[in-house]
């Protein structure tokens, strides 16, 4: 009868009883959050790839791949087999969330935004799941297409946060830049989630529906779809030589300057890619590319917003401790974790 109770409690909660018996090194947690960022690219370089090769009805229906079947079957063809590929991988996705979530939760001292964060990943991936599901229901909805996109960007922006926030402390934020800089950053930041949205309209308006049938698409002209894109992109790119000049006076912003000055080496090839491929009527992998380098602009981004302040070395700061009560909210059966998550990630202290 020995073991009987540490199973008990495992089934309970396996993450609060993997969490009282082992401390991730900084390196491993870092590796950890790490993860769920490359596999949250992948995703989204993979579900472009199924766009591209016409594959995105390659599964007739959801959550199966046909109606008799959960997975591809020959008679599906290539097609069938990118696109349940593509639905396996997000099995890769959950463990490499997973391994955040424990590696997070895990840590000493505790770490509750840090767990947050990556709660908030589960519950993304979750979502996109069904999106996911509703945008083969509804045969490539262009709308749905691009709300799918627009989500996995979400989820790719707490992976960075997470992994960003995994490599530094949780002391009080103190800035490096001035109010300048910070408000070029803030305009640059928004910038650029416009600029990734217009790509859905560009993508949603252009020859690239994802399968060989008749798709709908959106009723927008392409070129000036594409044109308005373009001038986004410039916008984004004047701004960050403009904070990349606003910041050479500063001291204390030689990280700022320097994840600034790689946003726009990132910039710099992903607008190459980008008039190449509009020049040479959208060539797949070209095109392909550009939706690779969305995902690399974003995470540059990212890196230079968190980059304006410094919050300590891991672990240096203590962290107070949670009462009993509430330890035994979040330890129970994973609904403490998991109500956190549902909080807006500002609440982690980013």
């Amino acid at each position: 009868m020995g073991p009987v109770p540490n199973l008990l409690e495992i089934a309970r909660n396996p993450i609060a009883y993997t969490a009282a018996r082992w401390t991730p090194t900084q390196r491993t947690l870092e590796r950890a959050t790490l993860s769920s960022v490359v596999m949250s690219v992948v995703i989204v370089a993979t579900g472009g790839a199924v766009r591209l090769t016409g594959s995105g009805l390659g599964c007739e229906t959801w959550p199966k791949c046909g109606d008799d079947s959960l997975t591809a079957t020959p008679e599906m063809g290539v097609h069938g087999a990118i696109e349940f590929g593509n639905r396996m991988l997000t099995y890769v996705l959950c463990a490499a969330v997973g391994w955040a979530i424990v590696a997070a939760r895990s840590a000493r001292p505790e770490r509750r935004g840090l767990s947050r964060l990556a709660w908030a990943q589960f519950w993304l991936v979750a979502a996109n799941g069904v999106i996911g599901g509703i945008t083969v229901l509804t045969e490539l909805n262009p709308y749905t297409v691009a709300g799918h996109f627009l989500l996995a960007m979400t989820l790719l922006t707490v992976c960075t946060v997470t992994w960003l926030r995994a490599r530094e402390g949780d002391a009080e934020p103190r800035p490096l830049v001035d109010t300048t800089a910070r408000r070029l950053t803030a305009a640059l930041t928004v910038s650029s989630a416009v600029l990734v949205a217009l790509g859905t309209v560009v993508t949603g308006s252009g020859p690239h529906a994802g399968d060989s049938s008749d798709v709908p698409r959106m009723p927008v002209d392409e070129a000036l779809a594409a044109r308005v894109h373009s001038v986004a992109a410039w916008l984004v790119i004047a701004l960050t030589v403009a904070l990349w000049l606003a910041l050479r006076p500063s001291g204390t912003a030689h990280g700022p300057r320097a994840r600034t000055r790689e946003l726009f080496l990132v910039l710099l090839a992903q607008g190459v890619i980008g008039y190449v491929q509009y020049f040479t009527d959208l060539p797949e992998i070209l095109v392909g590319l550009h939706l690779f380098g969305s995902t690399l602009v974003w995470i540059a981004v990212l890196r230079v917003v968190l980059s304006l302040r410094e919050r300590g070395l891991p672990g240096a700061a203590p962290v107070p401790e949670r009462d009993a009560g509430a330890d035994d909210g979040a330890d129970g059966s994973g609904s403490g974790d998991a109500a956190a998550a549902a909080q807006p990630v500002a609440t982690s202290g980013t």
